[in-house]
């Protein structure tokens, strides 16, 4: 009797033992597989919510097919305490298993609503857009100018969310003074700039911040970011560069930054300056003459004057020889590489085409058809009530 008390008892705890491995097999199975939620959505995970309250959260909104198992997997896998509060983009078919790697991993908020501060040549705007989480595209919920306008009421309801995120963009060709004054205005910054950074030492990017973080902390990021650009890419330079120093490139990519707003013109544009320094050419380029006249400090809106460009500046590259003293604007990196690397070219002239960009010329015979053909794009446009700023290097 006992033996087959004993069998019986064996049997049960082997069947016990299948069935246990069976369920732990069905439950793995059930966290690692695609998941249920056919669209993608945008999980908000507030600060100090538990797994529990998250794993609920997840069911409810279609993300997960049972919240034990999940809580279960967070647990089984050390990352049960491991939440971090943020809102996230949950990806259509995410697994269990994907999903709590989501919400443990932390960093960025992946979706939400974010202000990005956009500091260019002309103004500065704020731009509160959120995430569409269906497109996985951000779209503009409010824009305005701090400059000219009241905070608008969709902002200072964003602002008041713990998981708003920030950035400040710096367009390429802004000044260091446009930097300082624009960065003045952005109401989630502290602390105050003592001075204008050097002209060209800051880097044209987007950065990420923290509300209430220092404007000097956020100043530093910028100059570090560019003193490694230039670091990164000055070994990288050729051989056979009319200028010796970091400084001086800078100064040649600032030039160049502020030609052409076309990336694929940049190198061509900048062998057109080297090779009038090569030859022992003026520059004669219109950016330089206006910051010589605004010292980076705005926009001229105006064209310039003839009695300007005959007067001796330091920056009227029509008088002066060789480069000016310092950058006129913060270049990006691609200004910085073409100055570094430019177009193997003859080219000594170049003019607006009307298209956006410029037409080349090696000779003054061909320049001058070039500029003629300008003319008459401008005084069509005139005709119509459009004007365009004539880009380019001049003829002597």
């Amino acid at each position: 009797m006992w033996k087959s008390i004993a069998s019986n008892a064996l049997t049960l705890f082997i069947v016990l033992l299948m069935a246990a491995a069976a369920l732990v097999a069905w439950g793995r199975n059930e966290f690692t597989k695609p998941g249920p939620l056919a669209q993608a959505i945008c999980l908000k995970v507030e600060r100090g919510a538990s797994m529990s309250a998250v794993s609920r959260q997840l069911a409810e909104q279609g993300a997960i097919s049972d919240p034990r198992i999940f809580r279960i997997g967070a647990s089984y896998s050390g990352r049960a305490d491991d939440l971090k509060f943020g809102s996230y983009l949950i990806e259509s078919g995410a697994s269990m298993e994907q999903v709590l790697g989501v919400v443990t991993t932390g960093g960025q908020s992946t979706c939400g609503q974010e202000v990005n501060f956009r500091i260019g040549v002309a103004s500065a705007d704020v731009v509160l857009r959120e995430l569409d989480p269906a497109t996985n595209r951000f779209v503009d919920v409010v824009k305005f100018d701090p400059a000219a306008e009241a905070l608008p009421a969709e902002y200072l309801a964003a602002a008041e969310k713990p998981d708003l995120r920030y950035r400040v963009t710096l367009a390429e060709g802004v000044t260091s003074w446009q930097v300082v004054e624009a960065l003045k205005r952005a109401d989630f910054l502290d602390g105050k700039l003592a001075s204008v950074p050097a002209e060209g030492s800051l880097a044209p990017q987007s950065y990420d911040v923290e509300k209430g973080s220092a404007r000097g902390d956020l100043i530093a990021r910028m100059a570090a970011q560019q003193a490694a650009v230039i670091a990164e890419l000055w070994p990288l330079r050729a051989s056979d560069l009319p200028y010796d120093t970091p400084e001086q490139a800078m100064i040649m990519a600032s030039i160049v930054e502020k030609e052409t707003g076309m990336p694929q013109e940049r190198p061509h544009v900048a062998s057109v300056f080297v090779n009038r320094l090569e030859r022992g050419m003026r520059l004669q380029t219109d950016p330089t003459v206006i910051y010589g006249i605004t010292k980076g400090e705005g926009v001229l809106g105006r064209g310039l004057r003839q009695s300007e460009l005959r007067r001796e500046t330091p920056y009227n590259t029509y008088v002066i020889d060789g480069l000016p003293p310092t950058p006129i604007a913060n270049p990006g990196r691609l200004s910085i590489e073409a100055a570094l690397n430019p177009l193997k070219t003859e080219d000594l002239f170049f003019v607006a085409d009307g298209t956006g960009g410029h037409v080349f010329a090696a000779t003054l015979e061909e320049h001058n058809r070039n500029v003629a053909a300008w003319r008459k794009i401008e005084a069509a446009r005139a005709a119509q009530g459009q004007e365009e700023g004539v880009s380019g290097v001049q003829g002597e």
